[in-house]
């Protein structure tokens, strides 16, 4: 699988991609998560035209997507976290909207794989309804840190690993 920076003329293979990603996770008793129309054309747009957007390839078929940030503190929702704390305070990176279309195993991996070869530090979030993701973080080596608040409020299960 390789992973490619996403560009405008992907946007209808991502948002299917996404839609695909909804539907897997409804099926996994997963009901809460990326409701009202939520990742939206326009914040896969504002991905992309920040060069914060990948496509994952299975050969030549686009069968995943994810945005990933690095830096001194890519994701302020991350200053505050409850009941835990955080693995250090370095420099990280951050994955948002994973999403696979199922068409292919290895998605979330080839992701994670190619993210800690750009930085050693990354840290994720999941909601709690989300035991596929969260059993793919603790499978790959994350560690639970606590928990932590998006922009709406709504709570987040928090993880952390350094290679």
């Amino acid at each position: 699988m390789t992973i490619e920076i996403a560009k405008p003329e992907h946007l209808n293979s991502i948002m299917q991609i996404i839609g695909d990603a909804r539907n897997i996770m409804r099926t996994n008793g997963n009901l809460t998560q990326w409701i009202n129309g939520y990742p939206s054309e326009e914040v896969i747009l504002n991905d992309i035209n920040q060069n914060i957007g990948y496509i994952c390839l299975n050969n030549i078929e686009m069968v995943g997507y994810f945005s990933f940030l690095k830096g001194d503190d890519p994701e302020p929702t991350y200053n505050v976290i409850d009941n835990g704390k955080w693995l250090n305070n370095e420099p990280y990176g951050v994955i948002h909207r994973l999403a696979s279309n199922g068409k292919a195993k290895g998605v979330a991996k080839a992701c994670f794989d190619y993210c800690f070869t750009q930085i050693n530090n990354i840290r994720v979030d999941t909601n709690n309804n989300n035991l596929p993701m969260q059993n793919f973080f603790k499978k790959y080596g994350f560690t639970y840190c606590g928990v932590i608040y998006v922009a709406d409020g709504s709570p987040r299960d928090a993880f952390q690993m350094k290679l």
